[in-house]
């Protein structure tokens, strides 16, 4: 039962609302590539005993008048904790400082100021000068122990011609084909789905999956992302990206995951897991754990007081990606429904591990 509800819930949140080409070629694509990825993450997270869980978020915007980060990321971040921390599961937020006021006012509006710490990356400055290992020990030292990372819609840089011969499945033909298209300047940094470089205004957080990667800590990595450019990317063949994104060849994040969420909008993505963890916990659900207008509200004083900007207009409005708030939050009212269906015959207590 539990595995045709996470099906279910997949399905649900990689509805390709935004139009990006997600699924371009019907075959080949983003969604296809990692199809079981999405049950394997919300199960790793259910299964782990005492599971500690950091969520990488913040995306910067450099089209806002000013500058600012977006709607999409942060809003999933403080729901995946609503969700995760009732469970007994310890959450850690951590980003850039022009994400810090926004996700603040959030962590007091949903009543987690006193429960999940916020960590703030070292600006790109004073990341310079540190190896990965001082990245991950300045980390770490606000952070704790981890039994999981978490990339939401978190943009990582795109590949080089080195990165590209070591993706499992790439072909000599790729990297030529690489070479033609994208130009030198554009190895290793990070853009926007636009190809705008922000690789000066963003921490390189990618850093600490590089270290995850290693093993010998024994963290697992999650990426959550909408559009190709962000962490958890690189799992899926650069040449899959470049033919079903647009600027998909430039734009393409070389870092991988262990799991890897792909969805129509990388909120979803986090909705998806709250809701796939609480199906394999069968613990009963919130009354207000995924109501549409508490969402509203926390997205509204985020945008107010952070600031955030929808990601593709570049404007402080309550809005992801450019969505109505019909298309926008369907998803989530559907989630909510499923859940209630679900979990609600098992009678447990909310707070029940």
């Amino acid at each position: 039962m539990a595995e045709g509800s996470l099906e279910s819930i997949r399905d649900i949140i990689q509805e390709d609302i935004g139009n990006r080409g997600l699924r371009t070629d019907p075959t080949s694509n983003l969604i296809t590539a990692c199809a079981e990825d999405f049950a394997a993450a919300c199960r790793s997270l259910a299964s782990t005993p005492d599971a500690r869980v950091a969520i990488v978020t913040g995306f910067y915007i450099p089209h806002a008048d000013p500058p600012s980060g977006e709607t999409d990321g942060p809003l999933g971040a403080l729901l995946l904790a609503r969700a995760l921390t009732p469970l007994g599961i310890k959450v850690v937020l951590a980003t850039d400082s022009f994400c810090q006021r926004a996700l603040e006012i959030g962590l007091g509006a949903t009543g987690l100021r006193k429960t999940v710490p916020l960590v703030v990356f070292p600006s790109v400055d004073q990341a310079g000068p540190m190896s990965l290992t001082d990245y991950w020990d300045t980390f770490a030292e606000r952070a704790g122990s981890l039994t999981h990372l978490i990339a939401l819609e978190r943009v990582g840089p795109s590949f080089t011609p080195e990165s590209l011969q070591s993706q499992p499945g790439s072909s000599i033909a790729d990297v030529q084909q690489f070479l033609a298209e994208v130009l030198a300047e554009h190895h290793d940094r990070c853009h926007t789905m636009r190809g705008r470089d922000i690789t000066a205004s963003m921490s390189p957080a990618h850093r600490l999956f590089e270290v995850a990667a290693r093993q010998e800590r024994g963290i697992v990595t999650i990426g959550i992302g909408d559009g190709g450019n962000e962490i958890g990317m690189g799992k899926i063949p650069w040449s899959v990206i470049r033919r079903n994104i647009p600027n998909g060849g430039l734009v393409a994040c070389r870092i991988p995951t262990d799991h890897l969420i792909v969805c129509g909008v990388s909120n979803w993505g986090a909705y998806g897991l709250a809701a796939g963890v609480r199906i394999l916990r069968g613990v009963s659900l919130e009354e207000d754990l995924f109501d549409s207008e508490r969402e509203k509200a926390t997205l509204e004083v985020m945008v107010e007081k952070g600031p955030l900007v929808d990601g593709v207009s570049g404007l402080p409005t309550a809005t992801v990606d450019g969505l109505s708030d019909d298309d926008y939050f369907k998803p989530l009212k559907v989630l909510q429904a499923h859940l209630a269906a679900e979990l609600a015959p098992r009678g447990q207590n909310p707070a029940a591990k």
